[in-house]
């Protein structure tokens, strides 16, 4: 039985499209003013010397600015990164700049989900912190309260079982119990070594893989027992 989700955010809960349309480019826009107006926020400090020790030598703040925008640009997962992102999409939300997107059906069966007594959690290659504020600052409201916890880089890769093994642990429940939602093959693949159930969403028709059950949308999940 089932007792509790593990869901992605980018295909999954959240378009695409937001991500690299409206959240890519505005943190790419303005990460360079926002460390430079921050460089001495011990968070931030802390963050810039991460990006001094993955790539393995000191760097000016000049250098460390262009290696961030080359990571932007080449879409790298690099936890320092993600986390600066976050503080900048913090300063984004609390500006009005744009709400997190959510497809209209993931609301719906969030609330159902957990008015079952079912736990969810997010597991992004996003921080943690930008995890928490596309949820609280959508167009359906502050969906925090629905969440039990959030995953990112820190707890490891995404296509690594040794992951969601960890995230097992931390939850506190047997791999089996845990289900987890993602739109990527190699995501879902590592889930299911580490013994999650496993769905994949193919909102776009683009999934392929016969290794899993698929689900066109959150709508057609709402009784989970149908479709695993």
């Amino acid at each position: 039985m089932i007792k509790a989700v593990i869901t992605d955010i980018e295909g999954t809960t959240t378009s695409l499209s937001f991500v690299k349309d409206v959240l890519f480019p505005y943190a790419r826009a303005h990460l360079a003013d926002y460390v430079q107006n921050h460089a001495d926020d011990p968070a931030v400090k802390a963050l810039l010397d991460d990006v001094c020790q993955v790539v393995g030598t000191e760097l000016t703040q000049a250098q460390i600015l262009e290696q961030l925008t080359a990571w932007i640009d080449s879409d790298q997962k690099i936890t320092p990164l993600k986390s600066l992102q976050g503080l900048v999409w913090e300063y984004g939300y609390q500006q009005g700049a744009f709400t997190g997107h959510l497809y209209a059906d993931v609301p719906l069966v969030l609330r159902a989900w957990v008015a079952e007594g079912l736990a969810l959690y997010i597991y992004s290659s996003g921080s943690v912190q930008a995890q928490k504020l596309l949820f609280a600052h959508t167009e359906y409201g502050d969906l925090t309260p629905l969440l039990s916890g959030y995953f990112d880089t820190h707890i490891g890769g995404k296509r690594e079982p040794a992951s969601y093994q960890a995230i097992a642990s931390t939850i506190g429940l047997p791999a089996e119990q845990l289900l987890f939602l993602s739109d990527i093959k190699e995501e879902l693949d590592a889930a299911k070594l580490a013994g999650l159930k496993t769905i994949g969403l193919n909102r776009d028709g683009l999934l392929e893989t016969a290794d899993h059950p698929q689900a066109s949308s959150f709508a057609s999940l709402a009784d989970l027992a149908q479709v695993l």
